[in-house]
Order: C-alpha cells, then sequence, then structure tokens
C-alpha cells in the first residue's frame, strides 16, 4: 500500500475528526512508510554487514544510493575483505568505485596477494585497476608464472627468421617464462615488448653466429646471450626464462643473394653489350656512308681526267707516242686487274 491508498481513508478520517489530529497522524503514517520503505530496502544488506563483522552505518547505505553508488558491492567487497583480516572502510570503497575502479577485483586481488604473502596495499592495488590493468591477474601471474609464446601466433608469424653469417635461415620458436611485477606494472610495458625484444635478441644471437651449426649444436646458447641483455627492463614483468623450443633450417639466403646479384650483374652487362654493339653499328654505318663519298669523290676525279689529257694535247704537252704509252699501260693494268679478280671499274679515256 502506497501514500496515495491512505488518501481516501484520510479524508474521511477528517471529516469526523479534529483536522490537526489528522494532520499529525497523517505525517507520522508518510514517514512510518517510507522508513520501513528504506529499511526493506537496505535492511538486509544492513544485517549481512552486522552479522559478517563488516559492520556499516545504515545511513551510510542510504548515502550510496544518493550518490548512486551500488551498495551491494560495496558490502560484498568489504564483507570479503574483512573475512581474510583486511580492514578497508567503506568510505575508500565507494571512492574507488566512484572512480570507475572495479571494487571487487581489487579486492580479490588483494586476497589473492595475502595468501602468496605478497606486499600489496590497497592503493596500490586501485592504481593498477585505475590504470586499465587486471590487478587480479597480475597478483596470479606474480604466484603462478606466465608462459608467453615468440613470436606471438594469434598475430599471424608462426616462427623467428634469422640468418646466421654463412648465410643459412633458422626459424626459431621461443618460449617466454615471466612474472608480474606489481611495482612496474602502472607504466610498464605489455607482453608485446617482450615478444619483440626476446625476438629481436634472437635474430642478434644467430646473426652473431659464424655457421649455422653452431646454433643447432648449442641452442641454449640463445637463452643465455638473450637473457644477459636484460629485455625485462622497464617493463612489467620479470623474465625467469628463455628456452627455444623449436629451431628448423630455411632457406639457402646467401647463395639466393649471390644468385640474385648474379642475375643483376648479367643483365647490365647485357645491356653494356647492347649498347656497345649499338654504336659498332651506327660506326658501321657512318663508314659506309663515308666510303661512299669518297668513291664519289673518285668518280669526279676520273671524269676530270679526259679533259687534262686533251687539254695537253692542246697545249703541246703529250705528243701522241706518250698518249699510246699511257694507253699500254692502262690496258696492262687492266689486265692484271681482271687477273687479280678486281672488279673496279677504273677510269676510262
Amino acid at each position: 500500500m502506497t501514500p496515495m491508498d491512505l488518501v481516501p481513508f484520510a479524508m474521511i478520517f477528517a471529516q469526523q475528526q479534529n483536522p490537526l489530529l489528522f494532520a499529525v497522524w497523517f505525517i507520522v503514517v508518510i514517514v512510518g512508510l517510507i522508513f520501513v520503505t528504506i529499511f526493506l530496502k537496505f535492511g538486509f544488506l544492513w544485517l549481512q554487514a552486522f552479522a559478517s563483522g563488516a559492520r556499516v552505518p545504515f545511513v551510510a547505505l542510504i548515502g550510496m544510493w544518493l550518490r548512486k553508488v551500488n551498495p551491494t558491492i560495496i558490502i560484498n567487497s568489504r564483507i570479503m575483505a574483512m573475512k581474510t583480516g583486511l580492514n578497508i572502510s567503506s568510505d575508500i570503497l565507494e571512492a574507488h568505485y566512484l572512480s570507475r575502479g572495479n571494487v571487487a577485483n581489487v579486492i580479490r586481488a588483494l586476497i589473492a596477494a595475502s595468501r602468496a604473502n605478497i606486499p600489496l596495499t590497497f592503493q596500490r592495488a586501485a592504481a593498477i585497476d585505475l590504470a586499465g590493468r587486471d590487478v587480479l591477474e597480475a597478483v596470479q601471474t606474480s604466484v603462478n608464472p606466465k608462459v608467453i609464446d615468440c613470436p606471438d601466433a594469434t598475430r599471424g608469424r608462426y616462427t623467428i627468421d634469422a640468418v646466421a653469417k654463412d648465410g643459412i635461415q633458422l626459424q626459431t620458436k621461443a618460449r617466454v617464462t615471466v612474472r608480474a611485477n606489481l611495482d612496474r606494472l602502472v607504466g610498464g610495458a605489455t607482453e608485446e615488448t617482450i615478444i619483440a625484444r626476446v625476438g629481436e635478441g634472437i635474430v642478434t644471437t644467430i646473426g652473431s653466429a659464424n655457421s649455422y651449426k653452431e646454433v643447432l649444436k648449442n641452442p641454449d646458447n640463445i637463452s643465455k646471450k638473450v637473457l644477459e641483455k636484460g629485455l625485462d627492463s622497464g617493463t612489467a614483468f620479470e623474465i625467469l626464462s628463455i628456452d627455444i623450443a623449436d629451431i628448423d633450417v630455411g632457406v639457402n639466403v646467401g647463395a639466393r643473394l649471390q644468385a640474385d646479384q648474379a642475375e643483376a650483374d648479367k643483365k647490365i652487362a647485357q645491356a653494356k653489350a647492347e649498347e656497345r654493339r649499338a654504336m659498332a653499328v651506327a660506326l658501321e654505318q657512318e663508314m659506309i656512308a663515308q666510303i661512299q663519298e669518297n668513291n664519289a669523290k673518285v668518280v669526279l676525279a676520273e671524269a676530270e681526267i679526259p679533259k687534262a689529257i686533251s687539254e695537253a694535247f692542246t697545249k703541246g704537252k703529250v705528243s701522241l707516242m706518250d698518249y699510246y704509252k699511257l694507253r699500254n699501260v692502262m690496258a696492262d693494268t687492266s689486265m692484271r686487274s681482271s687477273i687479280a679478280g678486281d672488279t673496279g671499274s677504273g677510269f676510262k679515256i
């Protein structure tokens, strides 16, 4: 029954009794109903906290409700803390809740840390939670070390590929055992950094080996050299061990690179040879044109010979006997040229 349901009865009662007395009784009834409603809403939580030794003032429950704080989460978290010997006030839990923190997860992390004798205060746990980290998982990782596959197969990489000095490629898989470092959890690098650093260390170690056989003979040297680099510096984890889970021989990268270089050198040589051939063809054409030009000059010069002989006859510089001698010489020369296979026409008089 709500206060509005009592209005008809109150009007009838007011008509028969003193109005002032009616007003007093009406206020008393309304206040009583409000108290009953509040008690029904928060009474069970208050009794639960009282019976568990995690006492919370009833007024504090009403204040949580007014501040839009879930009192059930606060009471249950305080009960869990008190049962494990952690006395954390409801005001601190409420402040963390209002900061959008996961109160129950923080309390569970504190309980796990207390059972494992790990020093962890509520302030540090709350800071880790507000930083976006799972503080309970961090505590569990501190107790039970976590194994990280390197590389991460979920990202599409299944092996770490590195090349030794002899050009042989090695494909490796590693497993990194880490433990959460609660002191560096806020602001520390995540698992991705661990995977990247370990991969870089493996590539560097294999790349410094003179032969791939050295790596296959002693794969534990990779773990030792990588661990010596202090790869967990600045991260939220402490590296306990690095184990080479698998190592396989890949392709001969050195031979492939040499073959690619030889192919490139061959193409360069072919291009240069083609350039020289083109230059030779151009020079040949130029010489043919020059020969034709010289032949033309010879023909022109031969055409001037009859004119010169005629002028010599006219001026009396050459006699008829000299002319016949010249013709005999020319005939003899032509005969010798024919015997020698010279097809040149020569000049004619």
